[in-house]
């Protein structure tokens, strides 16, 4: 079976996948789980999809109703999957799409001109590059007020203690993944 949006108005819509074991998508479930969490955050959310690899959170995220979505990958594979997906599901009007060095900075979220409300995380696991992401996505200045940040990551790599930025609000554990739920602080 392969990927698909599982909820929403493109409920239903297959996506493409990157071969080989390059990307990792969250899987259909573990997105059904995640979106069941937030709930009403994400109508009308203003999105970015970091280490977006297929696009599929942030795509799942407008199908529920977010406002708009801006993804970021620095694997031009991955960024061509999510260019053929956003147009396939017709929300290329809502979406942006960014070749970028997550970990080095964000400083490409500058020009964007929005605050987001909603961020997911999904960086390749085991390989340090959370804490200094969430500094760049905290340096970057492209937060909303209490901005939800859903960080997907593997059980042996927690989440780091960066208390001035963030706090840590909830974390769920689906086999050997975690998904972490960080608000901003004010």
């Amino acid at each position: 079976m392969g990927l698909r949006i599982i909820g929403g108005e493109l409920r239903g819509r297959k996506l493409y996948t990157v071969p080989g074991t390059l990307i990792r998508p969250t899987a259909d479930r573990l997105r059904e789980s995640i979106f069941n969490i937030l709930s009403n955050l994400v109508k009308e959310a203003v999105v970015l999809d970091l280490f977006a690899g297929t696009g599929a959170l942030g795509i799942e995220a407008l199908s529920r109703g977010a406002e708009s979505a801006v993804f970021i990958d620095d694997s031009k594979a991955a960024l061509s999957v999510v260019e053929r997906n956003v147009q396939s599901c017709a929300v290329d009007n809502r979406s942006q799409i960014i070749r970028w060095n997550i970990v080095k900075n964000l400083n490409c979220l500058r020009s964007i001109g929005s605050k987001f409300d909603l961020v997911f995380m999904d960086p390749p696991y085991n390989n340090g590059m959370i804490k200094s992401t969430l500094i760049n996505l905290h340096d970057s200045g492209s937060l909303g007020n209490e901005a939800c940040i859903v960080v997907e990551h593997n059980y042996l790599e927690p989440i780091p203690e960066i208390s001035k930025q963030f706090e840590l609000i909830d974390q769920r554990k689906y086999g050997k993944k975690l998904i972490s739920f960080i608000k901003t602080k004010d």
